[in-house]
């Protein structure tokens, strides 16, 4: 009995020491928490137009052609341009190329500063209704193509003012340009317009000259002299002929015939008598 008192004892002891001295410790001395995670900072606001791609508007197809005129007023500076196309009623051409053909058409559309230069010179008012045309028609191709198309085209490309060396356009690409020339005129494709199926729009700085209304046409052959007519009339003097060896023989053969019957007569007589 006494020894399990005295284990009993010693344990109070051991437990009364224990919490003495963890009483007895100071506050600073108690394990440091671990400092809190910091929180991530919240995402950054991004706008629409990072976040996901642009959406595309639904255009409705349009029923008809496109109207050439409006795309030119829509993206400006091509006033002179759309003027001489209405004067010439050229927009009725395109209109009907775009609506009866398959091909399309393409325009190389110059703006008004590229025709600052035949404006003042007055070269442009000079020219004849029927050469204005022609100027128009120069600028417009019967069939539409794309940039990629200029690489492979075949030169001179045919116009609606026609084809030959007079009417001759030459499209020549590099890495990034596509160079037009008429033979008069060297520029290049500044910017796209309009593109579509049917129809491409090329804004060009410099106007296309074609060589037949420009150019010098080469003096034709001066004409063969007419050569002389035969006229039996009687205007044209007879030469005389030189008939004296004839009026000699004649003369001569006369003679003989006259003695001839002179000499029957004599001897007719002599033998009568």
């Amino acid at each position: 009995m006494k020894h399990h008192f005295s284990l009993f004892s010693f344990s109070l002891v051991l437990l009364f020491l224990h919490c003495t001295q963890t009483l007895s410790q100071s506050p600073t001395s108690a394990p440091a928490k671990a400092p809190a995670a910091a929180s991530a900072p919240p995402p950054a606001a991004t706008s629409s137009a990072q976040a996901s791609p642009p959406v595309m508007v639904p255009v409705q197809v349009s029923k008809g052609p496109v109207n050439v005129i409006k795309i030119l007023q829509k993206a400006g500076g091509f006033a002179v341009f759309i003027r001489i196309i209405k004067s010439t009623q050229e927009d009725i051409q395109i209109f009907s190329q775009l609506n009866d053909s398959r091909d399309g058409v393409t325009i190389f559309a110059p703006t008004d500063g590229a025709f600052s230069a035949i404006i003042k010179s007055g070269v442009l008012n000079s020219l004849s209704d029927h050469q204005k045309i022609e100027l128009v028609q120069f600028h417009i191709i019967p069939r539409v193509l794309t940039t990629a198309n200029f690489q492979t085209v075949s030169n001179p490309i045919t116009t609606l003012a026609g084809s030959g060396s007079r009417f001759a356009l030459n499209v020549i690409t590099t890495e990034n340009m596509v160079n037009v020339t008429s033979g008069l005129t060297n520029t290049s494709v500044s910017a796209i317009v309009y593109t579509d199926s049917q129809l491409a729009i090329y804004q060009v700085d410099k106007v296309l000259l074609p060589l037949d209304i420009f150019a010098p046409k080469p003096l034709a052959p001066a004409p063969a002299p007419p050569k002389p007519k035969k006229d039996d009339g009687a205007d044209t003097p007879m030469v005389p002929k030189d008939i004296s060896g004839a009026v000699s023989c004649v003369m001569l053969n006369t003679m003989l015939n006259t003695m001839l019957i002179s000499g029957v007569i004599i001897v007719a007589a002599v033998f009568s008598l």
